[in-house]
């Protein structure tokens, strides 16, 4: 049997299979805010998967269609599979069997959603050191199209369809040196109460603390506005940046970055 896709008012079926999982991407969904979800069935699920841009969170019993089909209007082949953690082995298991050499197990960190933890006068600080001959800004339309062009910068506009719908829903923070876009922080995606914080920067720009007050002033800006900055940290540069604006650290957790999805 094949997999279902289930409509933003069916996705509340699939909720009790993903229940304590702290991924503000998974939220994002079960809200009907960002991403698609699929189950076996749309009566009574006992396997799902959950996909926003890059990612697919697997939960449940498991179940084989859930890792091998690929969304018909899908472009791209890559994607980050993660497993539910009291069932990880089993689906590692079984997305090592499908992908073989296709797929990479890596390890990924998760930080603590901790609101209310953050030091605006450490944040505040962190900005104005700032390197001189680099400003920051919000990104605004021009910049939100430097990221469409810049190939390591789209992942900060990626999931909005359009500027309007970054501008309405989205919030990112970038340094330019001369105008352009050399580092941010942004939005990756959107759910109620927060978003989920992409952070980088150009590789003839790092190690000049440009990562880390973008970061900062971004947490200032969702702090204004009443969002909280979910953080996940894809490798130990990330979790150190994380840890200098005062997040803490949770876990360690595994996840698989399959290049041939679907194939």
């Amino acid at each position: 049997m094949g997999i279902v896709r289930l409509d933003p008012s069916e996705v509340h079926q699939i909720a009790h299979l993903f229940a304590g999982w702290q991924e503000s991407v998974i939220w994002s969904c079960l809200q009907g805010v960002m991403g698609e979800a699929w189950a076996d069935n749309k009566t009574d699920p006992k396997s799902a998967r959950i996909m926003l841009g890059d990612f697919c969170y697997l939960a449940g019993e498991v179940d084989r269609a859930l890792i091998t089909e690929k969304p018909k209007e899908r472009a791209s082949d890559f994607i980050i599979m993660v497993p539910e953690s009291a069932r990880s082995e089993s689906w590692s298991k079984e997305i090592e069997s499908v992908y073989q050499k296709r797929c990479k197990r890596v390890e990924r960190y998760a930080i603590k959603k901790e609101p209310g933890i953050f030091d605006r006068d450490h944040l505040v600080q962190i900005t104005e050191e700032l390197l001189e001959g680099y400003e920051m800004k919000r990104i605004d339309e021009a910049l939100f199209w430097q990221t469409r062009e810049a190939g390591w910068a789209k992942d900060f506009t990626a999931q909005f369809h359009s500027y309007e719908d970054y501008r309405d829903r989205g919030l990112g923070v970038a340094v330019c040196k001369d105008g352009e876009l050399v580092s941010a922080a942004s939005s990756y995606s959107v759910y109620k109460g927060g978003i989920e914080v992409e952070i980088a920067t150009r590789t003839d720009h790092r190690r000049k603390g440009l990562a880390l007050a973008c970061g900062a002033r971004l947490v200032l800006e969702c702090m204004d506005l009443g969002l909280y900055p979910s953080w996940d940290a894809q490798n130990m540069w990330s979790v150190a940046i994380a840890k200098k604006l005062g997040y803490h650290f949770d876990k360690a957790y595994t996840a698989y970055e399959v290049s041939a999805f679907g194939a």
